[in-house]
């Protein structure tokens, strides 16, 4: 890569990184290339980012970004894996790392949060933006189809006692 080239990469991943909601830094020695593009696939399909590239150059992209922190993380061969949505690419980054033992989980950030293996993890927990949106959607919708219970209750219940003394009075 000539030096247009690095400073180009540098300003695209920075602007990149400025609109991220998190990122995750794992090493990936020993990965194959299949396993990678298995990996680049999964966090397509999840509206997540997967970069590979010279640590010198991600430091100098992290600079006035909110997830400057994980410079420290970025030694060995390292990948970077973001996304808009805060759990999308913890999410996918943990389940591939379950199945492959050589993606390693270094650390991350959420915003301007630094966080270890064991928070990014944490955070791979926790449903997405449209799973707590569907839920908060039903949450809403739940009290109406209540109160629309609730208000043909008493009639149908009157109906069954009127039903009842008739069937009383006809025995």
């Amino acid at each position: 890569m000539d030096k247009a080239g690095k400073k180009e990469f540098v300003a695209t991943l920075n602007s990149a990184l400025k609109d991220t909601g998190s990122i995750v830094v794992a090493h990936y020695s020993g990965l194959t290339v299949a396993q990678l593009q298995v990996l680049r696939r999964e966090m397509k399909k999840s509206g997540a980012t997967v970069k590979v590239a010279k640590n010198r150059l991600v430091k100098i992209a992290l600079e006035g970004t909110d997830v400057a922190s994980i410079g420290a993380y970025l030694t060995g061969p390292t990948i970077l894996a973001y996304a808009e949505d805060p759990v999308a690419a913890p999410k996918v980054a943990v389940d591939f790392a379950k199945k492959n033992d050589k993606l390693v989980i270094l650390g991350g950030a959420m915003g301007a949060t630094a966080l270890n293996a064991d928070g990014v993890k944490a955070l791979a927990t926790m449903p997405s933006l449209d799973e707590l949106r569907a839920k908060l959607v039903g949450l809403i919708q739940a009290p109406a189809t209540k109160l629309a219970q609730l208000s043909t209750a008493p009639a149908a219940k009157l109906a069954r006692v009127f039903g009842a003394y008739a069937n009383k009075e006809a025995a």
